[in-house]
């Protein structure tokens, strides 16, 4: 649909809104591994206790935003991303007031419990309706430029984030300064973003006629029922590059969440960095993903599609994760978070290609969808690196090879390089005359 100047403000305000809540939530990751390790094992820099309790709090979060995420999407097809979005940016706020208060081992296990309940229904959804946001005001052919750009927002704040984090003076005023940033987040939101355009998008798609009022006015109460896993299923095979699409961010992610768990307990015991030397290096990190998605990827979107920019980022992902786990040196380490400059097409490029597989009416439902998926390998995910990242970095490997973990990281995002050149150019599922609920409902009407 073509954006307005109404658009583009409400396009603003979530975009300010993005940065604000992100902003809040970057800058506490160089501090909350400092903190853990202070609370469950002070003293040490190696300790299996916290490599495992991050797991299980992984996998619980997962096994949440697997039931979670689909509803949301849904619901926020239903009645509005604003509304659906207010939730988990206030809840997200409770956890980190606690360590700000305090980061004593009992107000640690005070917010684990807290950060873990809220993650279930928090963790990825602000991100997921944010994009949905995005499809509903920008019209398909800039979508994936669009995408970047919000994803560029989120690299922004992550730098900012671990700037900030860089300079403060102390720990507890990391947590302070989040929680007061993530307050006004939602203040903000709640106060300036304006709905989405997805009303006019059923419309648009969805004209009344009256010799179908009854089955129409029928599909749409069967949408506003609770997904139920079927529905999900119907979802993924709904086409074949959907499907695909879905196995790419399963074991991306998979593979991401790997790194994620094991990166920051591997740097610490093998190179002893600390909350600063994790800022500067997540600091790398969040300006490669400006430059790539703020600058490279609206210019490569025009001559380069969605598909060859998913494969090119997940071959770089596998490049630098590599690097990190054959490091011999903290240089390297650095040089291999540079090489993420193209590493972060993917996430951008995955979801603009899931977005063209589905109508106006059914973006926060796909997008949920692929969240959702995501979520299962934050069940697995635990399950398989947390013990390996423990074990390697113990006394008892069976072998001297502290980077282990990554490497089987990095092989898994290798599978989802593979599937992504299998991937055709998406093909859009989403125009007037090829997605009509009247002609080709996405819930027959029953005799």
């Amino acid at each position: 649909m073509p954006e307005t100047n109404t658009t583009s403000w409400g396009l603003s305000h979530l975009f300010l809104t993005v940065f604000l809540f992100n902003f809040s939530h970057f800058m506490v990751i160089p501090a909350i591994t400092d903190v853990s390790m202070a609370a469950l094992c002070p003293g040490e820099d190696e300790c299996s206790f916290a490599i495992y309790l991050t797991g299980v709090q992984q996998a619980i979060t997962g096994i949440g935003n697997l039931l979670m995420m689909p509803l949301i999407g849904n619901l926020s097809d239903q009645y509005g991303r604003k509304l659906l979005l207010t939730c988990p940016m206030t809840l997200a706020i409770l956890p980190i007031v606690i360590l700000a208060y305090s980061r004593e081992e009992g107000f640690f296990y005070a917010y684990f419990v807290l950060k873990t309940l809220t993650s279930m229904l928090c963790e990825g959804s602000v991100i997921f309706l944010a994009l949905a946001y995005v499809a509903d005001n920008v019209a398909e052919e800039r979508r994936a430029s669009a995408f970047g750009i919000l994803s560029g927002i989120s690299s922004c704040s992550f730098v900012t984030g671990n700037l900030l984090t860089r300079f403060l003076p102390s720990v507890a005023s990391v947590f302070q300064v989040s929680a007061a940033t993530a307050m006004v987040s939602v203040v903000y939101m709640r106060i300036f973003l304006p709905e989405s355009n997805m009303t006019a998008a059923v419309i648009a798609v969805a004209p009344e006629k009256e010799t179908t009022d009854e089955c129409l006015l029928d599909n749409r109460r069967v949408s506003r029922a609770v997904p139920s896993l079927r529905d999900s299923f119907s979802l993924l095979k709904s086409s074949w590059t959907f499907s695909q699409a879905a196995i790419v961010a399963f074991f991306n992610m998979l593979g991401e969440l790997g790194l994620m768990s094991a990166l920051l307990y591997y740097l610490k015991a093998e190179f002893h960095f600390d909350k600063d030397q994790f800022a500067d290096l997540m600091i790398i990190h969040g300006i490669a993903g400006i430059i790539s998605q703020l600058i490279l990827m609206p210019v490569l979107t025009r001559v380069i599609n969605e598909v060859h920019l998913l494969a090119i980022g997940l071959a770089f992902s596998c490049i630098y994760i590599f690097l990190y786990s054959v490091a011999w040196s903290s240089w390297v380490v650095y040089l291999a978070s540079t090489l993420q400059i193209l590493s972060v097409f993917a996430g951008p490029s995955l979801r603009s290609i899931v977005s063209k597989q589905v109508g106006p009416t059914e973006q926060g439902k796909a997008q949920g969808c692929i969240t959702g998926l995501c979520s299962f390998a934050g069940i697995i995910s635990p399950l398989i690196f947390s013990p390996l990242t423990a074990l390697f970095l113990s006394d008892h490997a069976p072998f001297h090879f502290p980077g282990f973990s990554l490497m089987c990281a990095a092989f898994t995002v290798m599978i989802a390089f593979i599937q992504s050149i299998m991937i055709k150019a998406p093909i859009s599922n989403s125009k007037t005359d090829e997605y009509d609920p009247l002609q080709n409902p996405s819930y027959p009407c029953q005799p």
